[in-house]
């Protein structure tokens, strides 16, 4: 048996993955049936590949039904749009296009989990066993925070990325070094061509591979190939997915900025891995230096990059960017929160560096030190973004792996019937960070007798959450907007955080999306629904709005009332009626109000 997991592991891998895609399509039929893109960047990811499929360019990313004629200008690859596209056609063979969209956005998300559970179980062969890879794969699967980004209808790029760094980690532990190499350097180059979330990670493992380099010269091999197929992999990709909107020097994406700088440090390190001078302290230099070369190049070439790289005004990142929670550090949310994320990272770190120190004498250290380190990393993301999380999460199941290792043979070895059984099963809790959120219990409001700070009993919201929380959702879903399309094609406006799902189940235009390369107008959303009648009306003319749409109670839509008392928003929820507005029929319970404008 264990020699057939060992033979046959990618085999193996593979079919248990095609299990778990049938059984999460069962447990989430509900949400694909209906088409239940739940976040924005995920209506608007269907809203690209609808458009491609309808024969627009494939380096023109502009989306024409927000803020027409001109449209939106949308940053991202058409890397994420393809699998999503080829699965529409090929469902288009035997169901309507409404049903292939559907499926595609089902079955799609799910596609880079089996890279992820390749890239963790090969990690786990490496480094704890042949035969611990299905460990591993459980592991991944009880990580929740990174199992959201594989769900069905989560179409947007972020599994691809984290697959990305799962074949990441497993190139920084693999004993070949040109494999290892090529590895690291074609994931990073895929993973910043999709987007630039991972630019820390990749940095990272570039630095850890320039490391190991330093501290042993046979690793030259290893360095080289990684940074040819860092820039090799980087320009192609740029060549084949960069819009014509990233072709000019913006910080946000793989743009001439990134690619200058990508390609310069992989040349940089290929040149002191090829020299490979003798001395440590000379190769620690040259790494140095090539890092140092890097910095002062982007600080002088590219100046307008060295602060956010979204580049939004003051007021925008005022009013909106510095307000978005999974951009805030970990410590700055409820505690609840912050310790089931954290729990298997720091797990997995704890885990890694046990396996680190038991390996400090044999061969193995060679793939636990990067491994351990690149945990590290993950982990103090962490206090950076809470976005970080499924990063960590997926880094931290190595380690978690490790010392599942370590300590279930010493409870399945044990003489006692019941500590074999329930300190295995302990063990196991443990160790994968599954007891977390059986932690956040009421009871454990006073830690060591003083109140736990920024804690939030996870027990019902009050009234007025729920009232919002069931606003936010209901008014999202096709049963409430659908019926919209009664109505002749035209260009509403409404909140920023309904136009991507407006346009993606209606065909109705909007005026706003949140995304930063159109700030203009969202700040005129804002800027109507917070100031005066007057102001309001003059704004939704101007954007050629010929209806408005509201949701009363939508998260959004409390802002407005709340930073701006008496502006236009809060005096049309306290029922005042404008002369230049006129209620239009929905029908009835319908979460949203509709009007046309005058």
């Amino acid at each position: 048996m264990l020699v057939e997991l060992d033979r046959h592991w990618v085999r193996l891998v593979l079919v248990a993955w095609v299990a778990i895609m049938a059984w999460y399509l069962w447990d989430r039929w509900g949400p694909v049936r209906w088409l239940s893109l739940g976040d924005t960047d995920d209506n608007m990811r269907l809203m690209q590949v609808r458009g491609l499929l309808a024969g627009q360019g494939w380096y023109d990313l502009t989306q024409y039904r927000l803020n027409p004629p001109t449209g939106f200008n949308i940053h991202w690859s058409r890397i994420v749009d393809l699998p999503i596209a080829g699965l529409i056609l090929f469902f288009r063979l035997f169901t309507s296009n409404a049903w292939a969209e559907r499926l595609a956005c089902g079955i799609a998300p799910l596609i880079p989990l089996s890279v992820a559970m390749l890239g963790l179980a090969a990690t786990a062969r490496r480094l704890v066993s042949p035969v611990a890879w299905p460990v591993a794969a459980v592991f991944l699967l009880l990580a929740p925070t990174t199992m959201l980004m594989f769900m069905p209808e989560r179409i947007d790029h972020h599994g691809w990325q984290l697959a990305m760094l799962s074949l990441t980690v497993a190139g920084l532990c693999d004993p070949k070094g040109t494999r290892g190499g090529a590895t690291v350097g074609i994931a990073s180059a895929v993973s910043l061509a999709i987007g630039l979330e991972m630019l820390p990670y990749c940095a990272m493992a570039g630095a850890i591979i320039a490391l190991r380099w330093v501290w042993d010269r046979a690793d030259a091999l290893r360095l080289q190939v990684y940074g040819l197929t860092l820039a090799g992999a980087s320009a192609a990709g740029f060549a084949a997915f960069a819009s014509y909107a990233n072709r000019v020097p913006r910080c946000d994406a793989l743009t001439p900025v990134w690619l200058s700088v990508v390609v310069v440090a992989g040349a940089l390190l290929f040149a002191a891995a090829r020299v490979n001078p003798a001395s440590r302290g000379v190769r620690l230099a040259l790494t140095v230096g090539a890092g140092a070369l890097v910095a002062v190049g982007f600080a002088l070439l590219f100046p307008q990059c060295l602060g956010r790289p979204e580049q939004v005004s003051p007021e925008l990142a005022r009013n909106w960017l510095n307000n978005v929670k999974e951009a805030k550090p970990i410590y700055q949310h409820p505690f609840r929160l912050g310790f089931q994320i954290a729990t298997l990272p720091v797990i997995g770190l704890i885990g890694a560096l046990v396996a680190t120190w038991r390996a400090r004498r044999r061969a193995e250290i060679a793939g636990w030190a990067p491994v351990a380190l690149f945990t590290a990393f993950a982990c103090a993301m962490l206090l950076w973004q809470v976005r970080a999380g499924p990063a960590a999460q997926l880094l931290a199941v190595p380690g978690a792996v490790a010392l599942a290792w370590l300590l279930v043979p010493m409870t399945l070895g044990h003489r006692s019937a019941i500590v074999r059984v329930l300190g295995t099963a302990s063990a196991v809790l443990l160790v994968s960070g599954s007891f977390a959120p059986f932690a956040m219990k009421p009871f454990a409001l006073n830690l060591f007798g003083h109140p736990i700070v920024n804690y939030n009993p996870p027990g019902q919201p009050n009234a007025y959450v729920r009232r919002v929380n069931r606003a936010t959702g209901m008014c999202m879903t096709a049963p409430a907007l659908v019926p919209l399309n009664r109505y002749p094609a035209q260009t509403l406006f409404t909140f920023t955080d309904l136009g991507p799902r407006l346009i993606t189940l209606t065909h109705h235009d909007a005026i706003a999306g949140p995304y930063h390369r159109n700030g203009d107008a969202i700040l005129d959303v804002q800027h109507a629904f917070g100031r005066s009648p007057e102001e309001a009306h003059a704004i939704m003319k101007r954007h050629g709005a010929t209806m408005l749409m509201v949701c009363p109670d939508m998260a959004e839509s409390t802002i407005y009332r709340a930073r701006n008392p008496g502006g236009f928003y809060d005096q049309l929820a306290r029922g005042r009626k404008f002369d230049w507005l006129t209620p239009l029929p929905l029908p009835r319970g319908s979460p949203l109000r509709l009007f046309r404008i005058g």
